[in-house]
């Protein structure tokens, strides 16, 4: 048969597209594998939880910002009513 070359270009577009599609499809299930492997083997630690000392005082937010906050509010509500 005599093959043009629209149709070597068509198998060559389809041999590349399958060679990307099965790279691609190793890679995830390579990755998939990995990472189960490593959480299960090597799992990362929980954090302590800090709680802060007796006495230490707890920041409060600043009254201007409050102020701000609640007027940017109050604005967007407005905005969104009309």
């Amino acid at each position: 048969m005599d093959t043009t070359i629209i149709d070597q270009g068509l198998e060559l577009m389809l041999f590349g597209m399958g060679t990307v599609v099965l790279f691609l499809t190793l890679m995830v299930g390579i990755t998939t594998l990995m990472s189960a492997f490593i959480e299960r083997f090597f799992p990362e630690p929980l954090p302590a939880l800090q709680l802060p000392k007796q006495g230490a005082p707890v920041p409060v937010a600043d009254a201007q910002i409050v102020a701000a906050i609640s007027a940017a509010v109050h604005s967007h509500r407005r905005r969104d009513k009309q």
